[in-house]
Formats: C-alpha cells, structure tokens, sequence
C-alpha cells in the first residue's frame, strides 16, 4: 500500500501549526461580530487554562507555581515585595508586586467561519467568556457545543463598554446559535475535511515554553540587574 499523501500533508500542517507560531492565534476586532466554533480536543477539554506572568523583564513567563506545582521564583519575590510595601506603606512596592502576581488567561482551538482556510486557531479569552462557555456546555439544553456533527457555533461580538462604565475593557458577548450544525458541511469538504482539521489541532503544551525554577530564576536575575 503506497503512501497516504493526505496524512502526510496533516502531518506537516500539525507540525507547522505547532511551536507557538503567531499565525496558530485568533482574536477579534473591536467592534466586530464573529461565528466560530470551539473545537475538540482528544483530552475532552478544549477551554484551556493557564497562568502567566507578565512584563519580567520584558518576558512572559508561565508560572511553574500555578501550572505545575514547582516553586516559582517570581510568585516568591512578587510575595515578599507585597508584604514589605505594606508593612512600609509603600504604594510602589504593592503595585509593582501586582503587576508580578501571576494572571490567569483561558484558551481554546477554534474553526472561525469565513477563515476556515487558516484552519484551527487559537483563541485566547478572559474569565467571564470562560464561564460563558462553561455554562452553556453545562446546560442540557445546549449540550455539546464542541461534538463535530451536532455542535453549535458561538456568535462572538467584540464591543467597547457603554461610556461611564467601571471596566473600560471591551466586552465579549457570546451567543450560541439556535440550530445545531456540522463542523465541516459539505461545501467545506465534509467529514473528510473534519478529520484533516481534528489532526491539526495545535498542541497546547507546546504553544507556550515550560521552563524550570531554575531558568525562571535566571530570568528575573536578569530583570531584576537591567537598568532598565
């Protein structure tokens, strides 16, 4: 039996779309209004979870601590730098400290309608899309909102908060659509094109760097003996 071309060229799209590449990476437009559909995973769990901390050193670091129970250097020094600024009363100090506590980020892999030729991507969010998504996933009513055949696409709007609001973010408001619908319809190549995409979903553990406490140390080191 000669070689399945198919399988090689999802093959090659897996590996390409691997690695943290910032093309594997949706996110919408302010002001705009999307459908897409959240993908499956193989794990049975395709609303990620991660924690990062920003801005050490000019560097995103996942947090060792929160992600993976190792001792985290940064958690430790954003911790002790809390409890001085207290105890002295200094804002500089508790703000600084704030801007280290590592910060929670979801993500998953989605099929963006009208850009099913970029094929998954991945959309990171904040909580309350998160708990959105959750809900509705919880809820009888809607089911599975990921299964290829009988899942249901979310309508994403993107918008500015209305003037005088607390939170000045933009808001993401999501609606799941009505009708259940495939994946892939035919017109987009079926349950052939369905498994092609499911192949190439981007693997999550690899989209961001895993690093040792002993390489986090390195990088706040440096941070902490930059002039800047």
């Amino acid at each position: 039996m000669g070689i399945d071309l198919k399988k090689m060229k999802s093959k090659l799209n897996a590996l390409q779309n691997k690695g943290g590449s910032k093309t594997a990476f949706w996110s919408p437009k302010e002001g705009q209004t999307y459908s897409l559909r959240v993908v499956p995973t193989t794990d049975g769990d395709p609303f990620k979870e991660l924690f990062f901390h920003y801005k050490v050193g000019g560097k995103t670091v996942l947090c060792p601590k929160k992600n993976f129970n190792d001792d985290c250097p940064v958690c430790n020094f954003a911790s002790q730098l809390w409890r001085d600024g207290v105890a002295n009363e200094d804002k500089g100090s508790q703000k600084m400290a704030k801007e280290l506590f590592p910060k929670q980020r979801f993500m998953s892999p989605v099929l963006v309608r009208g850009e099913e030729s970029k094929g998954v991507q991945v959309w990171e969010y904040g909580k309350r899309a998160y708990e959105t998504m959750i809900g509705l996933v919880l809820n009888p009513e809607y089911g599975d909102i990921t299964d290829p055949q009988d899942g249901l696409d979310l309508v994403i709007d993107y918008t500015k908060p209305p003037a005088g609001a607390k939170d000045q973010f933009p808001e993401t408001k999501i609606t799941p659509r009505r009708k259940s619908s495939p994946l892939c319809d035919p017109s987009y190549g079926g349950a052939a094109k369905c498994k092609e995409l499911l192949d190439t979903i981007p693997d999550f553990s690899t989209l961001y760097p895993r690093q040792s406490t002993q390489e986090v140390q390195k990088i706040l080191d440096a941070a902490l003996s930059s002039d800047d």
